[in-house]
């Protein structure tokens, strides 16, 4: 029997496959770069392409100016997404979509695992991703002598996941842990959400914040004081389809807005459409709706986190990009002496973690109370203990620089 989990996916799949992402008119991908010489020194996502889609060419550079000096280049082929074959059978990727509806909805599972037995596969789990706090002494221990470089995601990172996204306040003691580490480690804040948005609710003038899934990146301001501004921006490689999201945005709330419990948010440079709050009964008919909107939109993309439906350009840049290029911009490019920690809870924080990974080099730590498929290194539970490990890292770097 089709359950309606799978009747909602089932036309998020059809869709996927009947869209069409041909861009061969995608050209003048810009990144925006402000040099800032003082900003320098702080201290279920399944993406179905079609395989005939046109190829993007286009492999022109540009020589861009870096905080502090210098240049940082960055390809247009490394930002054009290109097409991936997708072969699977129907009735698989049903089943994909379905276990990473479940997966992005640890909410409802919460109360059926919060008291029971550790299981084999948690167990399992659990020595392959041991809790960072557990190995805290094992991570620093790998850090001393090098510089830490603080990445940390928002929702259920350092703000639970709530209802309303509008809502989703960090606590004051978080704030303060987040301070303290961005006064002895350069920090940034890697978010889906829009970078100004993200801002009022951290309200911290000292760190980098690169909102729209890393397309939007912001240097520390002293002088910013919690208003939007664009002050010393250094990368923005989504530009020209700000016009374009800006209206797709508009046509979304206008089609959802019969749909009770739906939400669209607009994130500049990428669109949320929540269905945390909506009845399953309309799952498939807010998936149709967006249907019927991207279906004009080739250049745009459907993704999915944790029951939100991602919109975003069809662009190869996302949180594991926006890690590279900061780490570029802070000059730790090629250094073997810094250690990048990204703390993250969604499916597009797995970019970052594979970055890592691949430069074997840094640590993941994803924040989850459920086994799940990861490239992390570490785990944390919630939250709560996103604040602990922060709080115990800089406890530690000031013993280690009283003992200097």
């Amino acid at each position: 029997m089709v359950t309606k989990q799978q009747r909602f996916l089932f036309n998020v799949v059809n869709y996927l496959i009947l869209y069409d992402f041909a861009a061969e008119n995608m050209t003048n991908q810009n990144v925006v770069v402000a040099s800032d010489r003082k900003s320098s020194n702080i201290g279920l996502k399944i993406t179905v392409t079609l395989t005939n889609s046109t190829l993007f060419s286009g492999a022109d550079s540009k020589a861009l100016p870096a905080p502090g000096g210098g240049f940082i280049t960055i390809s247009r082929k490394n930002i054009l997404r290109k097409p991936t074959d997708t072969t699977d059978q129907g009735g698989n990727k049903i089943n994909a979509w379905v276990n990473s509806l479940r997966a992005s909805s640890p909410t409802r599972l919460k109360s059926s695992i919060a008291f029971s037995p550790q299981t084999e596969e948690q167990t399992s789990w659990i020595a392959r991703h041991p809790s960072a706090l557990s190995k805290f002494e094992e991570i620093v221990n790998a850090s001393k002598g090098k510089k830490i470089v603080m990445f940390l995601d928002y929702d259920g990172t350092l703000a639970p996941i709530v209802e309303d996204p509008d809502r989703a306040f960090m606590t004051n003691e978080m704030r303060e842990a987040v301070r303290d580490v961005a006064r002895y480690f350069p920090t940034a804040i890697v978010t889906g959400r829009c970078r100004d948005k993200v801002f009022s609710f951290v309200k911290l003038a000292g760190l980098y914040y690169a909102g729209s899934h890393g397309m939007d990146i912001e240097g520390p301001s002293k002088k910013r004081r919690y208003k939007k501004g664009n002050h010393g921006v250094l990368c923005q490689p989504a530009s020209e389809f700000l016009p374009m999201i800006n209206e797709v945005y508009q046509t979304l709330l206008e089609k959802t807005k019969s749909i009770p419990g739906a939400k669209v948010e607009n994130n500049k440079f990428c669109l949320s459409v929540h269905f945390r709050c909506v009845d399953e009964n309309s799952w498939g008919t807010l998936a149709e709706q967006v249907r019927v909107v991207l279906d004009k939109y080739p250049k745009l993309t459907l993704t999915q986190g944790r029951m939100v439906l991602e919109i975003r350009p069809t662009i190869k840049w996302d949180k594991g990009k926006a890690l590279e290029f900061l780490l570029e911009a802070l000059g730790y490019a090629n250094s073997k002496d810094v250690v990048p920690v990204y703390i993250g809870d969604d499916r597009t924080d797995e970019d970052a973690f594979k970055v890592l990974r691949n430069r074997g080099q840094g640590f993941g730590i994803l924040v989850s109370k459920t086994p799940k498929e990861t490239h992390a290194s570490y785990s944390l539970q919630e939250p709560s203990e996103v604040k602990d490990f922060l709080r115990r890292l800089v406890q530690w770097k000031r013993l280690s620089l009283r003992q200097v």
